[in-house]
């Protein structure tokens, strides 16, 4: 069985990852969404095994230790981290992963999965972006431009991904990661199986 791809969606505030990817999801059945894990409490109806796995922080620090998270943080007091066993899992079953992480956690997935799908989305232009953030209505001046300023950062950083979407329409950012997702499907190392097959014939 081909071995599901795990695909990490990321980019600079502001580029509507949640956006695209929500409707990514709605698009494409077969994709499953990666569930984190974190210490903090559950909020009323999120369910274990569905919103998060709901871990007490010895187990959470016990997993660390251990290298079972593809990446964690610490955000205020409460841990949150991707599990790496239940993608394993997932992918070994051929079940297809998708990832929306910020940059630096990103980073840490390329080094514990070589093989992941990585794509960075863009806006069409740095004003788009800053005209996007003003259209929150939750940022000011000081926050805007400290926001503007790590977006160029980060901007520099997403030529280390394999792929760049620019999501100048929703639309058309999720049609362009659907091609990608079929493109790598289509892959050579991805489809030895099915030369070995035929060989045996």
């Amino acid at each position: 069985m081909r071995k599901g791809l795990l695909m990490v969606v990321s980019g600079p505030s502001g580029t509507g990852k949640g956006t695209v990817c929500s409707e990514l999801l709605r698009e494409t059945p077969e994709l499953a969404y990666s569930i984190s894990a974190t210490t903090r409490a559950p909020r009323e109806g999120e369910v274990d095994g569905k919103n998060y796995y709901f871990l007490t922080k010895e187990r959470f620090e016990k997993i660390i230790a251990e290298g079972g998270f593809l990446e964690y943080a610490n955000v205020y007091g409460n841990y949150y981290g991707t599990p790496l066993a239940k993608i394993e899992e997932r992918r070994a079953a051929g079940q297809d992963i998708l990832l929306e992480i910020d940059i630096q956690g990103a980073l840490n997935v390329m080094e514990k999965c070589p093989d992941g799908l990585f794509v960075f989305l863009l806006p069409p232009s740095i004003e788009e972006l800053e005209r996007r953030l003003r259209g929150r209505g939750s940022e000011t001046e000081e926050s805007l431009a400290r926001r503007m300023g790590s977006a160029r950062k980060e901007i520099a950083i997403g030529k280390r991904y394999q792929y760049v979407v620019v999501n100048d329409t929703v639309a058309h950012a999720v049609a362009t990661i659907k091609e990608i997702i079929t493109a790598e499907h289509c892959r050579v190392d991805r489809n030895q199986h099915l030369f070995e097959e035929l060989e045996r014939e």
